[in-house]
């Protein structure tokens, strides 16, 4: 495994300054943000497929750097109800694996998105209860007629560009947000389906990572390093699904915080010695969104963090048996 980053941290820097100071921190590989959420600050994927001269710079940015690309991020809501929402990311996807296909890189991290309860919805329905029965029927159509159709197209369409490996971060929000919903989107969209396994967002829901990456396996794609820290008496009031505004840390029953700040380095070593199990050996991609921080302190933090928590060298004989 290598350190690597979600380079749309320092998205307000030139690619190339960017990339300079995470190669001094020690990092090797960028995700690079080229629509949707991350934004399009280091890559814009219309701009740079339509002039090969803005192309060419670049590739020769990313050569020059040392760092290789883990992969393309696009996170939007291709499958939003607002049909001019959803063809904006759709777009964003589309391009991201045109460009993908133009630098050599196999995988796009993304979100798999979530539809309104009808056709003619103005906004995404997450159902998280399973009764009433109304919420099941919603389910039904946002699976059937929706989602699964559309990653079923996409995953085609991606194929042609050698884009093998769709990374869905199991989000809250979003219809795949949990093991069970990335393996039945996997099952009937193929396996282009995989995870960009992000511990954070399953550990506020209840999971423990370790047993959804022996759950997951093969089904990794990707890999986000990113923390978050409890609060036990507003979870003791209030459970885990909390709508507070990040910023309200003192009232939140759980914040985002840099690796090591949430969990101790046995538990996210556990999580690494699991990656391995599975066959894991791709990037790390830390993803910096702790607000008691500014970012460049949690950046090097959860870089010295992971140098010492990570398995980056190759497995060795049983010399010893």
């Amino acid at each position: 495994m290598k350190i690597g980053i979600v380079a749309n941290m320092l998205h307000d820097k030139p690619l190339g300054e960017a990339l300079e100071y995470y190669r001094s921190l020690g990092i090797e590989a960028a995700e690079i943000g080229c629509g949707g959420y991350p934004g399009k600050a280091h890559a814009d994927p219309e701009e740079l497929l339509a002039n090969r001269w803005e192309l060419k710079k670049f590739k020769d940015t990313m050569e020059t750097s040392g760092l290789s690309i883990s992969a393309f991020a696009c996170h939007g809501n291709p499958v939003h109800p607002d049909r001019e929402l959803a063809a904006g990311y759709h777009r964003d996807m589309c391009d991201a694996a045109r460009l993908a296909g133009e630098m050599g890189v196999d995988t796009i991290t993304c979100f798999s998105g979530c539809p309104g309860d009808h056709p003619g919805a103005k906004y995404p329905n997450w159902v998280t209860c399973a009764w009433p029965d109304d919420y099941l029927k919603i389910l039904d159509y946002q699976w059937n007629e929706v989602l699964v159709p559309y990653w079923s197209k996409f995953a085609g369409f991606a194929r042609m560009y050698g884009v093998t490996k769709l990374a869905l971060e199991l989000h809250p929000g979003f219809m795949v947000y949990n093991t069970d919903t990335l393996l039945r989107l996997r099952a009937a969209a193929g396996p282009a389906i995989g995870a960009n396994f992000d511990p954070s967002h399953l550990l506020w829901q209840g999971m423990e990572p370790a047993a959804v990456i022996r759950e997951l396996g093969e089904a990794i794609y990707h890999v986000h390093a990113k923390d978050v820290k409890m609060d036990p008496w507003n979870r003791a009031k209030n459970g885990v699904l909390d709508t507070k505004h990040y910023s309200d840390e003192r009232n939140r029953s759980w914040i985002f915080r840099t690796v090591g700040y949430g969990n101790d380095g046995a538990y996210w070593k556990e999580i690494f010695s699991a990656l391995r199990l599975a066959g894991y050996d791709g990037a790390v991609s830390i993803e910096h969104e702790d607000s008691l921080m500014d970012r460049l302190e949690g950046l090097e933090k959860a870089v010295d963090f992971l140098k010492n928590c990570i398995i980056s060298g190759g497995r060795t004989e049983m010399w010893w048996a």
